[in-house]
């Protein structure tokens, strides 16, 4: 099984106003670390510089890094817009 590793960055503004940023695609969780440690000191980022664990932070500001299974379909359940 190949997977990639996608890093993005979630800066909260307000609770009706968030900014995603795609940072990049990477062969392993590694090189998606190293990445965030070359862009923690950048500007806006360095306010913002944690990874985040959705399961364990209360804060939602900061970078995330998602495995994903190439060849797998990630969103397979369909959508209902309100």
């Amino acid at each position: 099984m190949k997977a990639i590793f996608l890093l993005q960055h979630l800066h909260v503004i307000s609770e009706d106003n968030e900014c995603w940023k795609i940072i990049g695609l990477y062969t392993s969780g590694e090189r998606a670390a190293c990445a965030i440690k070359r862009l923690s000191t950048q500007p806006g980022f360095s306010d913002f510089p944690k990874l985040i664990n959705p399961l364990e932070d209360d804060e939602r500001s900061g970078f995330y890094i998602d495995k994903y299974e190439i060849g797998k379909d990630h969103w397979a359940e369909g959508f209902v817009t309100i």
